[in-house]
């Protein structure tokens, strides 16, 4: 009979016992082998194939290279250029003013506002820009003099090229940014107004110093493609006859019969003016997540320092 006070039995051997050392073998080391990804291998091959058909292909067609070389710095591109970057800005921030006096009239609680606010959304979103633009440019037809009281002049003469481009971009680019404002808005917790309130600050107030901040990071991401979407939708303006990069290379391709060169050129220059925008994008992107994030992801700068560092790591662990 055992006594209730004895200790259980231990898991080593009594003193003096012969221990068996086969029993006791350690582990084997397992080989880690690699998952060969073969599909991977095998649509990379695939799409460099392709695009090496494709190069090939714009290499044998019947392009003057030189020429294209020649117009990339000439003046009137250049000019067409800056005249792209003058309506695109000045729309955006037509837009931008718009969309934040249109979100926040959608969220009022007073129906007029906000049915005025629904009205306007609705309609410059769904009609297209260019019939905006034909809309705005052939406005004399109905309405051949501007009478508003404190000014009167033909409207020929009030409607220019510029005028219509910046009103048909501007406004549509209105309606879409209301939209993201207003969701910007709204992914705000309520709980920030309803404490911005119990502590005395107006609705106007609450809204500038407690809302908005805190919206614009989810209104600077989708605000950013907005403008590099204006800058290629800033081509339809030449149907109005806007003098920008399309038009200008369209009017030097239809006096030197350089038509493909001519549109390539315009092509490099709205790739060059979207790739410029693209990284200021990120940059402004990088600076409203500093509150969301708890380290922020590392500029293209420091990956390719990083991945400078790692390979001179490397080659330093081989020779040694």
């Amino acid at each position: 009979m055992t006594d209730k006070f004895s200790k259980p039995p231990s898991d080593q051997p009594p003193a003096g016992a012969e221990v068996d050392k086969g029993s006791h073998q350690l582990p084997e080391q397992i080989t880690a082998i690699p998952v060969r990804h073969t599909g991977r291998w095998l649509s990379g091959g695939i799409v460099l194939a392709l695009l090496g058909t494709l190069v090939y292909s714009f290499s044998q067609g019947d392009v003057n290279w030189d020429t294209v070389g020649n117009l990339i710095f000439d003046d009137r591109i250049i000019t067409g250029m800056g005249r792209t970057l003058l309506i695109s800005v000045l729309s955006m921030l037509i837009g931008l003013v718009l969309g934040i006096t249109f979100a926040v009239m959608r969220l009022s609680k007073n129906p007029v506002t906000g049915a005025v606010s629904w009205l306007y959304i609705w309609f410059f979103r769904g009609t297209p820009v260019y019939v905006q633009l034909l809309l705005w440019f052939n406005l004399a037809l109905i309405f051949p003099i501007l009478n508003l009281g404190f000014y009167k002049d033909e409207m020929v003469d009030v409607m220019t090229p510029f005028m219509v481009a910046l009103l048909g971009l501007g406004l549509n680019q209105g309606a879409y940014m209301a939209e993201i404002v207003r969701a910007g808005i709204q992914s705000v917790d309520e709980g920030q107004t309803e404490a911005a309130h119990a502590l005395g600050m107006s609705s106007g107030k609450t809204m500038r110093r407690i809302v908005l901040p805190q919206a614009m990071r989810v209104i600077v991401p989708p605000s950013g493609n907005e403008f590099i979407n204006l800058l290629k939708t800033s081509s339809l303006v030449s149907a109005v006859q806007y003098t920008e990069l399309l038009r200008a290379a369209q009017n030097i391709g239809s006096t030197s019969f350089a038509v493909m060169e001519t549109l390539l050129v315009a092509s490099v220059w709205y790739l060059t003016l979207t790739s410029v925008f693209s990284i200021g994008q990120y940059y402004v992107e990088r600076h409203y997540a500093r509150g969301s994030l708890r380290q922020l992801p590392p500029t293209p700068l420091q990956k390719i320092k990083m991945k400078m560092v790692s390979l001179s790591g490397s080659r330093g662990g081989v020779s040694a």
